[in-house]
């Protein structure tokens, strides 16, 4: 039974197994990404509903430009499709997006397409969607150091002063106040993190499911929901 008052806050996924999805349907892998959209469109219902305050969903890893160019291209032109068609429905749902990772070194056509989704959902107050685009969390993390060098560099602070908060601070999260995962929840079989959200991750409980992501419905996302209020969260300490 669903407990409402132990809802997270942040809720972190990993949308992984499209691929394979179509493959076990003899369906080319781009047929499994548009189906991974459409999970995705009721997840964002369900966490909404639920009361979470943050999802973040990683699309597109820095890492994904080794596959093939159809591919590649592919899910970018779903990715405006997205924008064109959910635009308005995010909005009337009071659904507020932001995009972290280096999105505006995209195809122009995405890049215009995100650019009018923030714009379109700048001042909505509801569930923030933060969707990781050409993220990597290695990449995210050298970015900070360089932040924090700089800062060195300039006098304003003192290499020994530089606490976890400043490092945390400068991070794509940190610039927006977006608080750490309270769960990350991973799709399709695979037990690893991949690159993703490596220090905001430090401490969040994780669920892995072997369902492919297009398959990962709001009844098994709220079961996971359910998995995590039956955890005992201690954070280094001891209960």
């Amino acid at each position: 039974m669903l407990n409402k008052d132990n809802i997270p806050v942040h809720v972190a996924i990993i949308m992984d197994g499209n691929g394979r999805w179509a493959k076990s349907r003899m369906m080319p892998r781009i047929m499994g990404h548009n189906a991974g959209l459409k999970a995705m469109k009721e997840i964002v219902k369900k966490a909404d509903s639920l009361g979470i305050k943050y999802l973040t969903v990683y699309a597109f890893s820095t890492e994904n430009w080794k596959r093939s160019e159809e591919e590649v291209s592919g899910i970018f032109k779903l990715l405006v499709s997205y924008v064109a068609s959910e635009l308005r429905e995010l909005q009337e749902n009071n659904v507020k997006v932001h995009v972290l990772g280096r999105w505006r070194e995209l195809p122009d056509e995405a890049v215009k397409s995100l650019e009018r989704l923030l714009s379109g959902t700048k001042e909505d107050t509801g569930l923030q969607l933060n969707i990781a685009l050409n993220y990597g969390s290695r990449d995210e993390i050298t970015e900070a150091a360089k932040i924090l060098a700089g800062r060195v560099a300039d006098g304003e602070i003192d290499p020994h002063d530089i606490t976890e908060r400043d490092v945390a601070e400068a991070l794509y999260t940190g610039r927006e106040a977006i608080p750490d995962p309270d769960l990350l929840i991973r799709t399709s079989g695979e037990l690893r993190l991949s690159n993703y959200l490596l220090w905001q991750l430090a401490y969040s409980e994780m669920i892995f499911t072997d369902t492919y992501w297009p398959d990962f419905t709001p009844d098994e996302f709220e079961k996971a929901i359910e998995e995590y209020q039956e955890r005992s969260r201690r954070f280094g300490g001891r209960k």
